[in-house]
């Protein structure tokens, strides 16, 4: 069992391991991105292989469109609630740093809970914004619930929620040229092993990895041994967190709340089906529907290249932007605002 390996063997087999040539494994999550670069990992890939990032971050992902959105409702006196990353993410014209800093209520928070207790404290009108995959969508279902439930009246969500699985089938429609991939441990806890199976169709294994550096190293060794063998199936190397049907109650709470749309994908344009919007029961929640939002739009910003490695097109350091006009400290690109991205870890640990 490759998991019982001590660390430097598993480093070792890796470093050595006879990939075939032009092997290119993505790793879907922004997490595994990180602790991949934090750990070194790049640096143990035989020569004949090639690791890429994909669309597995929610700030990256999350649209120009939505941050002018925020933008406007923070500008019209409304009460902006967030998690702390998407502050620094650019729209098409500002940011909702920049609309603190000019004097907005803008709040991030640790969960949509807070962003609750701030509207029942303060009385107004609160909005949280819904953003991220199907790890956090359900505490954000939960709190929806809570909100019908106590009739809190001046609560509501501007939602940005996105589903891996769509994604990952609109990226495999085309040739990548990929050879597998390292599934997120987390998303998988909830959707399950079984939600991949339309990878094998396309003849791609994928292993289920958690975050430390002996689970990816033995998740990379199992994909390259399925892809040397021409073996396609879902393992799951995350036992430990992961169960093979996820999570019933979380995709329980979900599915009561919220219901699929076509949703818009930085990098990869509208994919069916990728997206969570309220039910009609829950519509009263909804900021779109509370709010006549009149965002700002400007054009698409000139250089970045945030779609194509979201993608897995390209490196990071291949963008003309890239540590140079664009960098962790002055980010333009949502690849380098969030911790998770790529560029930023790029930049990061090298």
């Amino acid at each position: 069992m490759l998991k019982n390996t001590s660390l430097p063997r598993l480093a070792e087999r890796l470093r050595h391991f006879p990939a075939r040539p032009g092997t290119k494994i993505m790793e879907v999550c922004g997490t595994h991105t990180v602790a991949i670069r934090r750990c070194g990992i790049q640096r143990l890939l035989p020569e004949t292989m090639k690791l890429v990032s994909g669309p597995g971050c929610p700030v990256c992902v999350t649209p120009d469109s939505f941050i002018d959105e925020a933008v406007a409702l923070a500008r019209q006196g409304v009460v902006i609630t967030s998690f702390g990353d998407m502050l620094r993410v650019p729209g098409s014209r500002s940011s909702l740093e920049k609309e603190r800093a000019a004097g907005a209520d803008i709040r991030a928070v640790y969960s949509p809970l807070d962003a609750l207790r701030i509207a029942a404290e303060s009385g107004w009108e609160t909005v949280f914004l819904a953003v991220g995959f199907e790890t956090t969508a359900p505490g954000i279902a939960a709190a929806a619930m809570k909100a019908l439930e106590t009739k809190l009246g001046n609560f509501s969500l501007l939602t940005a929620l996105r589903l891996v699985p769509p994604a990952l089938k609109a990226l495999i429609a085309v040739d990548t040229g990929l050879s597998g991939f390292l599934l997120p441990g987390h998303v998988s806890a909830v959707i399950g092993k079984q939600a991949y199976d339309f990878l094998l169709d396309r003849q791609l294994p994928g292993v289920i990895s958690g975050f430390g550096a002996e689970d990816i190293i033995s998740s990379l060794l199992l994909l390259l041994e399925m892809h040397n063998k021409d073996i396609y199936k879902i393992v799951n190397n995350y036992p430990a967190a992961v169960r093979d049907s996820g999570n019933e109650k979380s995709r329980a709470i979900l599915s009561k709340v919220f219901e699929p749309v076509d949703a818009e994908w930085r990098g990869l344009g509208s994919i069916p089906a990728s997206g969570l919007d309220l039910r009609p029961a829950y519509a009263g929640l909804d900021s779109r529907r509370r709010f006549v939002i009149k965002k700002e739009t400007a054009p698409p910003r000139k250089g970045c290249r945030c779609g194509d490695v979201l993608r897995g097109l390209i490196d990071p350091p291949a963008c003309p932007l890239f540590n140079k006009a664009c960098r962790p400290d002055q980010p333009l690109g949502p690849c380098m605002v969030s911790a998770e991205g790529s560029c930023s870890a790029w930049v990061t640990y090298g």
